[in-house]
């Protein structure tokens, strides 16, 4: 059996975003949380074959899109990552938005504005046009919020660290700067080895559960917290998967930031917080209202950012090879 997938091909502010125009699993008409339970149960070697070597790379994102079930959303996705079907990827989303309309494969019902429906709910999108490409992107991310603060926690060969964990559409694990944490400039490849023993320090700490849909759980991701060096409000590095660094500033991840201030009381409704890459690249983030997220207050955020598409990709993947479904180097 050969399989065959075309592929529009993107990057939001350096993050790659692997669109999946053809060749995806036709699912049952369902919420798309629904769809997405069904192709993690199903189809899940889809989403390695496309995402892992040789095909991709270990910072490699996609989207997989369908009609909406929503009568309130112009399309649905399932994110597809190395690290998972994610509830939401922000870089994927300014990614799919991008390549949705620049390829004219959605007409949204309000022109300027694109809503999908997510497995962690509505979306929207604000676009502006130059000619026929799209310049720039706002979007609305889900409701965030700080879930526990001040958490202590011992690393493997580094001591302790103090961590918030806040969710941005992700739960995060976020890290400012401090005794055990110099900063950024100790290079990705050392925080990624940092991620992998604070993320397996936090499992005997906490596991945090969304108050509102207890499928979205537990601490996958983190972002390390550091001064800008541009024109920004801070930098950060997002860690998912088993060693991935976010190439774009993160969406999710920024989101969580936001939210974090927010709970901490040092970010305004209303307030801007621009957060820089490590490449430079910068999300422009804003705290649109204070929200109530079951027993929790946090915020709805909103970023700006830009994508571009890089190429059409067609991808055969043949039962024949060994290394059908991708693989990953330790």
């Amino acid at each position: 059996m050969r399989k065959t997938f075309f592929c529009i091909d993107s990057h939001a502010c350096g993050n790659p975003v692997r669109v999946v125009a053809g060749g995806g699993p036709l699912l049952p008409h369902l919420p798309i949380a629904e769809r997405r339970a069904l192709f993690m149960r199903d189809h899940d070697w889809m989403r390695t074959a496309l995402m892992f070597e040789p095909r991709g790379h270990d910072v490699m994102s996609g989207a997989i899109f369908y009609p909406p079930h929503r009568d309130d959303c112009d399309v649905a996705v399932v994110f597809i990552e190395v690290s998972g079907c994610l509830p939401m990827c922000d870089a994927g989303t300014i990614g799919l938005s991008t390549v949705l309309i620049e390829e004219g494969l959605v007409s949204p019902r309000m022109p300027g504005t694109l809503s999908l429906e997510t497995p962690a709910g509505r979306i929207d999108v604000t676009y502006r046009m130059e000619g026929d490409r799209v310049a720039e992107v706002r979007l609305f991310n889900v409701p965030s919020y700080l879930h526990a603060a001040d958490l202590t926690v011992d690393v493997a060969g580094v001591g302790p660290l103090v961590v918030d964990i806040a969710y941005g559409g992700n739960f995060y694990a976020v890290v400012e700067p401090q005794q055990n944490w110099p900063g950024l400039e100790i290079g990705a490849a050392a925080i990624v080895t940092l991620s992998q023993k604070l993320r397996e320090a936090l499992r005997g700490v906490i596991d945090p559960v969304h108050p509102l849909d207890d499928r979205i759980r537990g601490v996958h991701h983190a972002i390390w917290c550091d001064a800008p060096k541009g024109r920004a409000d801070g930098r950060g590095a997002v860690f998912y998967g088993e060693k991935a660094i976010d190439r774009s500033p993160g969406g999710t991840g920024t989101s969580a930031r936001m939210a974090q201030l927010h709970g901490k009381g040092r970010l305004a409704v209303g307030g801007r917080y621009r957060n820089e890459s490590l490449i430079g690249t910068v999300f422009d983030g804003r705290v649109e209202a204070e929200v109530a997220i079951g027993d929790f207050t946090g915020i709805r955020p909103s970023l700006g950012a830009w994508a571009r598409i890089i190429g059409h990709n067609t991808i055969f993947v043949d039962d024949r090879d060994p290394l059908f479904r991708g693989f990953q180097i330790a």
